[in-house]
């Protein structure tokens, strides 16, 4: 039986954690809604973040944020098109 892939979803939202948080971020394993971070992309000037997720859900993803009183802009779920080492731990 072929393992099932997780979903992986895009989010973009202001940020009052510093760049050193972040950074632990992308390597905390997963919380309790399933949700782990792939890559954060962050624009210090504006303080904005693009966050990149595996996650079981739109909802994990959701209450991931809301548990750290984060207001997402908007949350969709993506599928990776070109980098092969983005998928290197997935097995089809």
């Amino acid at each position: 039986m072929k393992p099932i892939a997780m979903p992986v979803f895009l989010d973009v939202h202001k940020v009052p954690f510093s760049e050193d948080n972040l950074r632990e971020l992308c390597k905390s394993p997963a919380d309790e809604f399933g949700v782990t971070h792939v890559n954060l992309f962050y624009n210090k000037e504006s303080s904005v973040c693009f966050c990149l997720l595996n996650a079981p859900s739109l909802d994990a993803v959701e209450r991931h944020h809301k548990k750290v009183n984060i207001q997402c802009e908007w949350i969709t779920e993506v599928t990776n098109i070109v980098n092969d080492a983005f998928n290197a731990g997935k097995k089809n």
